[in-house]
This record gives C-alpha cells, sequence and structure tokens, in this order.
C-alpha cells in the first residue's frame, strides 16, 4: 500500500488508480482511508479515478458511498490486478467513450476499420481494406499460428496447436495449461482497465456475442509481448506447479512493463476517440438518478 499518493501510477493524463491489499477501507471524513498493520492512510478519493481492491481488503459502507460520490471507479480484483471479479460505478459518470465505441461497433464499414487497425497494431501488417471482417479473422489465425510455432523454436518446447477444455481441464497439455493461466491474468487486468476508462466489455469488434468479447480484443493486442513467451518460458522451465508459475511470472511481467498504464491509451487511439467537449471532463458532481423521471410517468399513468 502505496504511502506517497503523489507517486501514484496513471492509467493515462487523466486517470489515476490505486491497488490496495489486506487492510480495511474506511470512510475519513468526505474521503477514505486505508487501514492495515502499518497504520492508517488517507487517500484524496476525489481525485483518483479507480480503486482496485485486491484480497483480504474489506470496505465500509460509507466509503462505498464516498467513492461513488466522487466519481471513482471499485473494481474487485486478483491480486495484483490480474483477474477482475466485479466493478462499481464508471469512471465519472461520462458516457462519450462508450457512445463513441457503440457507434462504431454498430456500422459494419467503422467495425471493419477497427478490425484492420488491430491487425495493423498486432502484426505490423497492413490488410487490404476491400476484406471483410472474415478476411481479418481469417490472417490472424494464419498470423496467430505462425507465432506459436516460431515461439516454440525459440523456447524449444515442443507445440501441437491450442488445444483445451473447459469441461475437462485435467486433460489439457501442460503448455496449453500455462497458455490459458497466463491469458486469464491479461484478461483480468485488459478488464479492469476497459471498465475503469467508461468502455463496455461486451462491445467487441472483432469478438462477438459475449460479456467480455472487448477484452479479448484488447487482450489480443498483448498477449504477443507477454503471455506467449511467459507460457514458453515456464514450460521450457519445468513442469512443476505451471499455472502458479505462470501467474506469477506474468504479475512480476505486467509490473515491469506498466502494461495497465499502456491499455486505456492504446484503446483511445485504437478507436480515434475524438477530444471530449470540456463540459465532459473531469468528475460530474451531480448524482443523476431516474427516480424524479419515473415518478412523473407515474403520475402521469394516474392522472390518464
Amino acid at each position: 500500500m502505496p504511502k506517497d499518493l503523489q507517486e501514484l501510477p496513471r492509467l493515462d493524463d487523466s486517470l489515476t488508480y490505486l491497488y490496495a491489499e489486506c487492510c480495511r477501507i474506511e470512510q475519513e471524513e468526505f474521503s477514505i482511508a486505508l487501514v492495515d498493520e502499518n497504520g492508517r492512510t488517507p487517500v484524496p478519493v476525489a481525485s483518483l479515478s479507480v480503486l482496485m481492491l485486491g484480497p483480504g481488503t474489506t470496505v465500509t459502507h460509507a466509503a462505498m458511498r464516498a467513492l461513488a460520490e466522487n466519481g471513482c471507479t471499485v473494481l474487485w480484483t486478483g491480486q495484483d490486478g490480474v483477474r477482475m471479479y466485479a466493478a462499481g460505478t464508471g469512471e465519472t459518470r461520462k458516457a462519450y467513450r462508450l457512445e463513441h465505441q457503440a457507434r462504431l461497433v454498430s456500422d459494419e464499414e467503422s467495425r471493419t476499420e477497427v478490425a484492420w487497425r488491430m491487425y495493423e497494431l498486432r502484426f505490423g501488417e497492413r490488410l487490404d481494406r476491400s476484406g471483410s471482417l472474415s478476411t481479418v479473422r481469417g490472417a490472424e489465425g494464419v498470423r496467430m499460428k505462425q507465432l506459436y510455432r516460431e515461439t516454440a523454436r525459440q523456447y524449444g518446447v515442443p507445440w501441437g496447436g491450442r488445444k483445451y477444455d473447459l469441461n475437462n481441464w485435467d486433460k489439457s497439455d501442460p503448455l496449453n495449461k500455462a497458455l490459458s493461466a497466463a491469458n486469464s491474468c491479461l484478461y483480468g487486468l485488459c478488464h479492469a482497465a476497459i471498465v475503469s476508462g467508461g468502455y463496455s466489455t461486451g462491445l467487441g469488434f472483432l469478438h462477438a456475442g459475449k460479456q467480455l468479447s472487448f477484452v479479448y480484443d484488447i487482450a489480443d493486442l498483448f498477449k504477443a509481448e507477454t503471455t506467449i513467451p511467459t507460457a514458453f518460458l515456464v514450460v521450457g522451465e519445468s513442469f512443476h506447479d505451471i499455472e502458479s508459475r505462470a501467474r506469477q511470472t506474468c504479475r512480476r511481467l505486467f509490473r515491469e512493463e506498466r502494461l495497465i498504464q499502456k491499455i486505456l491509451p492504446t484503446i483511445d487511439a485504437l478507436l480515434d476517440v475524438p477530444d471530449p467537449d470540456p463540459r465532459l471532463r473531469g468528475v460530474d458532481t451531480k448524482i443523476d438518478r431516474p427516480t424524479p423521471l419515473w415518478e412523473k410517468l407515474w403520475e402521469t399513468a394516474e392522472a390518464r
């Protein structure tokens, strides 16, 4: 738990995040404090956009209210934020990123354009813009098979293809277990960044039809430099305790590479998010509730 809050890392120029574990979150005046065996650390929640709660944390009702009233996103995560379990309120109650994402994914032309950009960002190769989403998916599949083969040769690990059965996990080979464990860490980190930025996890461009489609889209952008070499490295060293070692190695790599600070700026650039109206910047201190609207509708209905 950091003591010097001036040194907190940033997701980008407008988003700060704090990760806490093994402590109690309490209200302190109009803000919060983190309490552990070392004492009490006040947190200026008004300037905090994302609070990530790791294992061993408890939070009071009053603290949650203070966080919500200050527009701070609360994420319940695994250790070091590598898994994402649940999320509270959005970044600053602003929806401009979500609206932009929805516009792009709802139009076939713009959706395909984003898919092309994803491919080019991952592989450094420009595709023929006359192709469809299916063309992009096919090209991606070919390049990923090539990447797995090249990584297998690099680490001297036999590779038989990406195969796993969620209903029969024990039948997976060690390398596929390592890949799945490493990817789950990356998905959690991407999930946290996506939610903190106000995007939807379900509105994917290459992936579709799942609650985490956009998480899979964004995670794919970083696998070649993170989870894939990690899995092959871990298996190449030993078959002992593969899943745990894959997760631990990912944690260290994500921290060293400051990955969580790269994800949101990457998404903004990928979707070409326009600079928001000045009125959309900062925290919305007015908490809009639907109650008055519904009351008016019921009054109108009763009058009829």
